[in-house]
């Protein structure tokens, strides 16, 4: 019998398209093979996969192409690689963390709902200041250095060369039908929402979505109702409308639906419940249905911002409120300056049928902002798969750089802090010692070169304990372990 180690079976047949013919690189190819078998679970999780040297020879290819298309399939999270151990799949795919867990439309609630009066458009709400990426601990982005350029480039260039003169013409108010289309196959699929091309607006992102919300449905005295703490920008564009702005406490199951019933004259609800800003609580599901029935009870229109709904760490996410909505009382808002680059300037809201007439006249009459070209170029990203790889490649790292802070603290803080909201998004809550003022953490972690934002900025009514968000998506590993050694370092010295 040959000494060493045994080969490991590999039971796919060589993919036709290695023979040449295609489009596609070799690498890209072994990588769709390989990633193709782990979602039909034809290669079972924790399993083991064969050496780069011994797949290339069995394919005929040369070993790099090999070691590209596992680079790939590492990078997205379907395999590990470990010295001396080789390489594996991993136990929990990343699909399991993209897509929202499925759940039946019968078991949404059902009443008809009633036409809304819009109100008088007001004016613009002012930029979100303070996150940057690459300092610590504000990079609660998409990290820009994660896109991959030569498929955008592609889809940029490509999608120009094919555009007509009707395409680069006059945008249509909702947006580039090609890009509505597949952002509705996306959400139907990815967050659980049915919906379909003509339900969708697109917006240049999440705080042009919440000011077009605002411009249509308020008017001077209307009532909103706000999570507190919560998201600055969002009650400073309710604020500008001319509408009152009223705090819900929000606890470990989300907003306080028990103090809705206080409120039935309200217009409208802003909820971030896949990942509370600022908290990172994720909103139970009954009071998600306990807050749908408020909306439908009272005629009060919510707006569901989903902010970083894409990126779960441990489970697979709830669906998105939308997608339980039967009565068409949400206006359901995203942004993929979230999860590609800032820069993009592209969001989109899936917005209910009564509202669609008077939320477009308000767009045309304010900012016919959104290009044609950069809408074509992320449709084409999107179909041809690009933008669900990326994602994948996405979550992995951020939760990589998530776990180097935690376990930077874990090591240096001498177990003086507790954390909320890791296990999804681009941040967490790190609270601080009891008798640890948050101020002065603040300040001194400023002196140590560490950026931080307090919760208490992120209140209006609310007595939240001390504690600071900590975001870690557009930071690089070094920048991750040396902020959090830092944090951690200032948290044990203040025992």
């Amino acid at each position: 019998m040959p000494r060493g180690k045994a080969a490991i079976p590999l039971d796919l047949p060589r993919p036709p398209r290695l023979s040449g013919g295609s489009p596609q690189s070799k690498q890209a190819c072994i990588a769709d093979t390989i990633r193709d078998a782990i979602l039909k679970r034809l290669l079972p999780g924790d399993g083991p996969l064969p050496s780069s040297r011994t797949l290339a020879a069995r394919w005929d290819v040369a070993r790099g192409t090999v070691e590209a298309a596992y680079d790939i399939l590492c990078a997205e999270g379907y395999i590990a690689r470990t010295r001396g151990s080789g390489t594996r799949v991993c136990a929990v795919v990343p699909d399991s963390y993209l897509r929202a867990a499925a759940r039946s439309r019968d078991d949404r609630p059902r009443r008809a709902a009633a036409p809304a009066t819009p109100a008088t458009p007001a004016a613009p709400a002012e930029p979100e200041q303070g996150v940057r990426p690459g300092v610590p601990f504000v990079a609660r982005l998409a990290d820009p250095g994660l896109l991959p350029m030569q498929q955008w480039k592609k889809a940029l260039g490509t999608s120009l060369l094919a555009a007509t003169a009707d395409d680069l013409g006059a945008t249509p108010a909702q947006g580039v039908e090609s890009l509505r289309a597949e952002i509705a196959a996306y959400l139907r699929e990815y967050r659980g929402i049915p919906c379909e091309a003509g339900d969708i607006v697109i917006t240049t992102g999440i705080r042009h979505s919440i000011d077009l919300v605002a411009r249509t449905l308020l008017a001077p005295g209307t009532t909103v109702l706000m999570e507190d703490p919560g998201y600055a920008s969002a009650w400073q564009i309710f604020t500008i409308a001319g509408a009152t702005v009223i705090d819900v406490p929000v606890d470990r199951e989300g907003i306080d639906t028990a103090s809705l019933d206080r409120h039935p004259d309200a217009r409208a609800a802003y909820v971030t419940p896949a990942h509370q800003a600022p908290l990172g609580v994720t909103m139970s599901v009954s009071r998600r249905l306990e807050l749908l029935d408020w909306a439908q009870r009272n005629r009060t229109w919510i707006v569901e911002d989903d902010y970083d709904g894409e990126f779960s760490y441990q489970t697979a996410p709830l669906p998105a409120l939308k997608a339980l909505d039967a009565c068409d009382r949400v206006i359901y808002c995203g942004s993929f300056n979230k999860t590609l680059f800032s820069g993009l300037r592209i969001g989109f809201m899936v917005v209910p049928a009564e509202l669609r007439p008077a939320l477009s006249a308000v767009w045309h009459a304010t900012a016919r902002s959104v290009g044609a070209a950069p809408q074509l170029a992320l449709a084409r990203f999107i179909a041809h798969g690009d933008f669900a790889k990326h994602l994948r490649a996405a979550r992995h790292a951020y939760r990589q750089r998530r776990d180097i802070v935690l376990d930077q603290l874990a090591k240096h803080a001498g177990g003086r802090y507790t954390v909320s909201g890791e296990h999804a998004g681009f941040h967490f809550v790190l609270w601080l010692p009891p008798g640890m003022d948050e101020a002065a953490c603040v300040a001194q972690a400023r002196a140590a070169g560490v950026a931080l934002q307090p919760i208490r900025g992120f209140c209006r009514s609310a007595r939240c304990e001390a504690g600071v968000v900590v975001g870690y998506a557009a930071l690089t590993a070094a920048h991750a372990r040396h902020g959090g050694r830092l944090l951690g370092q200032l948290l044990a010295a203040s025992a």
